[in-house]
């Protein structure tokens, strides 16, 4: 059974996630999680949607499973447009997402870290989209720093 408090907390939640609505799309870090799907050649395919008035990429933050080649696919609900700065080993790629299109980049990201990618066409409420690909794993030898080992969850 909820309480009236956590009733009221769910119908403010509501309104936050709604372009003009309680607030201006949602709230940041407050993306779902998702996970690239790897291949039996190792190479990785993942979707990222842009939700109708949500002003966020959905996931927030894609998992993938090591470094490597990713095609990832960015489909845009809403009505209007976006784009795509994506991170990639050398230059990074662009992707112009007009209303209701989708399009797929090429990307490779090699080592372990969180890539960051975002979208500010239109000044997007004056934050723009922003998601996370994390990749885990331990670096190289050769990029690790000279100090004691530190506690791992």
């Amino acid at each position: 059974m909820t309480t009236a408090s956590e009733d009221l907390s769910a119908q403010l939640a509501d309104g936050l996630h709604r372009q003009n609505a309680t607030g201006l799309g949602r709230l940041l870090g407050s993306g779902g999680v998702g996970h690239a799907e790897e291949g039996p050649d190792g190479k990785m395919t993942a979707t990222v949607r842009i939700p109708e008035d949500e002003l966020c990429f959905e996931p927030g933050t894609l998992i993938l499973p090591h470094g490597g080649d990713l095609e990832l696919t960015l489909i845009n609900d809403d009505k209007n447009t976006h784009c795509a700065l994506l991170p990639h080993n050398g230059d990074p790629k662009f992707i112009w997402l007009v209303n209701h299109s989708k399009g797929t980049a090429s990307l490779n990201l090699d080592g372990p870290g969180t890539y960051y990618y975002g979208s500010t066409t239109g000044n997007d409420e004056g934050r723009g989209l922003t998601g996370a690909i994390v990749i885990g794993g331990e670096v190289p030898d050769e990029a690790k720093l000279d100090r004691p080992p530190q506690p791992r969850p």
